[in-house]
């Protein structure tokens, strides 16, 4: 297994009720996060490690002002990561399963919409399960982005991805299967997007590090070299987040 692991990675720690506090200086969240984005330019996942710092800063800040967010696990290291390898990606065709109130999502689509965006995507797409959520999701995803590039939907990630008619260029993981599955949905997931990724597509899942037991079979899957060209599990926080390229 391949891993880029911030040393202080336990003592970091996430308040979910407060999505918007400061847990460390900036230019200390920059450098970890410089670092991993390098370790990820090493595994021949990503081709550079330049993104906009300024734009993620207002994209950041344009969250926090017209984003209702009752909790997230999402810590401003892992909202910098997400934004900045979807900046340095720039995926045309994105689907993100699994996005609650919308922020997983906008931290991975506001590379290419609201103050945040530094490049033109076409579809953007978040998917949520529960429909209540997925109505909030769509409100504060309005508010950010009034073009429709980026959208969320009421439905089954396993039927959207099926469904899509396009290729992906990235997709990102943070579903929990509403039966015996659990995370373990992202094994199904993945492989109903396999097909519609082109080389050096990346998928993003969420939670390697706190649920790596009922990713286990998700994980052997990416880590193995016969089905993707690499996958790093990058732990910046107790939650982590496995970086895998095809």
């Amino acid at each position: 297994m391949r891993e880029f692991r911030a040393d202080d990675w336990q003592e970091y720690k996430m308040d979910y009720g407060s999505p918007h506090k400061e847990l460390e200086p900036l230019d200390q969240e920059v450098a970890i996060v410089d670092a991993a984005l390098k370790h990820l330019v090493e595994a021949g996942i990503l081709p550079h490690t330049d993104y906009p710092k300024d734009k993620m800063l207002a994209h950041r800040s344009a969250v926090a002002e017209s984003f209702e967010i009752p909790w997230t696990a999402i810590s401003p290291r892992q909202q910098r990561l997400i934004y900045a390898i979807n900046a340095i990606i720039q995926p045309r065709h994105m689907i993100a399963a699994g996005v609650f109130c919308g922020n997983t999502f906008i931290s991975n689509a506001g590379a290419a919409v609201g103050p945040g965006a530094c490049y033109e995507a076409h579809h953007l797409i978040g998917v949520e399960i529960d429909p209540d959520e997925a109505e909030r999701a769509e409100r504060n995803v309005r508010r950010l982005d009034p073009t429709g590039v980026a959208r969320v939907v009421a439905a089954d990630a396993v039927d959207v991805v099926r469904d899509f008619g396009d290729e992906i260029h990235l997709l990102y993981l943070d579903a929990d299967g509403t039966d015996h599955r659990g995370k373990g949905i992202y094994y199904d997931i993945l492989q109903e997007a396999y097909h519609k990724m082109p080389s050096g597509g990346v998928v993003l899942a969420h939670n390697s590090v706190n649920s790596a037991e009922a990713l286990a079979s998700y994980l052997e899957w990416v880590r193995d070299p016969a089905n993707m060209s690499a996958s790093v599990n990058v732990i910046l926080d107790g939650e982590g987040l496995e970086v895998s390229a095809k």
